[in-house]
């Protein structure tokens, strides 16, 4: 990995952070508690880590419907880039393009 890639990396995990931050923050503010400093610290602590189970379940739901939905993308696809006869190009069926 280039040191630009890295940099970009280090740079979308730290705007990743921020915005878990912010939405933590929002999170204790939405609650309509009154915490002290270290009660804010533990609530905000278990909002991130309970929003990385939320978000990995997500991301598990999507796989899963993803690799249904995948073969009859194939199978459609086959239909469409089938080849009719001998010496003849892939079939496009699709509609042409608005200009």
């Amino acid at each position: 990995m280039t040191p630009e890639q890295r940099n970009i990396m280090r740079q979308r995990e730290n705007m990743r952070r921020q915005i878990m931050t912010r939405d933590a923050d929002s999170a204790v503010r939405d609650s309509g508690l009154q915490l002290n400093p270290q009660e804010r610290a533990r609530f905000e602590s278990r909002y991130i880590q309970e929003r990385r189970k939320v978000e990995q379940s997500l991301r598990q739901q999507i796989q899963t419907e993803r690799q249904k939905e995948i073969p009859a993308l194939i199978q459609q696809l086959r239909k469409e880039f089938q080849i009719d006869e001998p010496g003849k190009g892939p079939v496009s069926k699709s509609a042409p393009s608005p200009k």
